[in-house]
């Protein structure tokens, strides 16, 4: 990965955290001031809550993707340590599936005109359940990869005794 797709990618995730934990930080002030009463048309602040916690699994993501780039550029990414930010990586993508499933079934009742908008949402929550597996697959080739490092590193060990 070359210095310039490092810093390109950093610069994306700090301006990504940032705006995240700014919105997270004015939805919390929201709740606990009080200064945005509801209409009672939607349960706005179960959504806010729901919003907050959504936030956060993207913040997780990107954290373990700055780990994961750190690993690429000091070229231990193949190694077990990698899998930790994976398995987090694929944790924090379900969570974020269960977040868009409580928020679809939080806006389900405001559509009973039209239920074709729950049933795109429920699509898009299993979508995201799909990004997971992609994810999930990603993980058994890195382990592929790591087995086969480790493979290469012993047969290096063995040539060097014989030599």
């Amino acid at each position: 990965m070359g210095k310039l797709t490092v810093r390109a990618l950093r610069a994306v995730l700090v301006v990504m955290l940032v705006g995240t934990v700014s919105v997270q930080a004015l939805m919390v002030w929201t709740l606990i001031s009080g200064n945005d009463p509801e209409d009672g048309s939607l349960p706005l602040t179960s959504l806010r809550v729901i919003t907050i916690l959504g936030i956060g699994t993207i913040q997780v993501i990107g954290v373990c993707v700055w780990r994961l780039v750190t690993m690429v550029r000091r070229g231990t990414v193949f190694s077990h340590a990698a899998f930790r930010y994976v398995d987090v990586i694929i944790g924090a993508i379900v969570a974020a599936a269960l977040v868009w499933f409580a928020v679809t079934a939080l806006n389900a009742p405001g559509q009973r005109d039209d239920p074709g908008v729950t049933v795109i949402m429920g699509g898009i929550g299993v979508a995201i359940l799909g990004v997971a597996l992609i994810v999930l697959v990603l993980r058994m080739l890195l382990a592929q990869a790591v087995a086969r490092d480790a493979e290469a590193a012993q047969m290096q060990a063995e040539l060097d005794e014989v030599i």
